[in-house]
């Protein structure tokens, strides 16, 4: 039986990302390209402005929702962007500064297509999913909405996904 083309997992705890790529890279063997995202959080409130840090970011999100909306995102990946095998991991919960909070991995046959998927994806994550954050720190509680830089970026995407295929 061979292992399912798209997995999305939400779960409290860490991952490991030597295990994650050994498992991409058995799930794709006619891969040619694994392309890993993996985000951190970050310890400033705004990394541009404020040497304020946080102590962690609390998430939540909404079970069942979260996973169909993350598997739709991916569908739309391998539409526009043909690959063999992608995994995102999602963590929630309270996640500390410099810690983990998601992955995404992305196996093809061609390097550009899982570099593409890989970021698509992931800009739709941050757009798109169903995903509430909490930063805490210097400042107290602070909820979390969309930024304009992420809906930029998820911007670049409305194009006809036939003319973005990669050969």
């Amino acid at each position: 039986m061979s292992p399912p083309k798209y997995q999305v997992v939400i779960q409290e705890n860490d991952f490991d990302v030597g295990a994650e790529y050994a498992q991409a890279c058995s799930n794709a063997r006619r891969a040619g390209a694994v392309v890993f995202f993996v985000g951190l959080v970050r310890d400033l409130y705004d990394v541009d402005s404020s040497d304020e840090v946080i102590d962690y970011l609390e998430l939540e999100h909404y079970p069942g929702m979260t996973e169909s909306l993350c598997n739709e995102i991916i569908e739309q990946a391998d539409q526009r962007f043909p690959f063999d095998y992608a995994r995102v991991i999602h963590r929630v919960g309270k996640i500390y500064a410099s810690e983990q909070i998601v992955m995404v991995a992305v196996a093809s046959r061609h390097r550009d297509n899982a570099f593409q998927a890989s970021q698509f994806i992931m800009d739709y994550l941050k757009t798109r999913a169903t995903f509430w954050k909490k930063e805490v720190g210097a400042r107290g509680d602070n909820w979390l909405g969309r930024k304009d830089k992420d809906l930029n970026a998820s911007k670049r995407w409305e194009t006809s996904p036939t003319s973005q295929k990669s050969k």
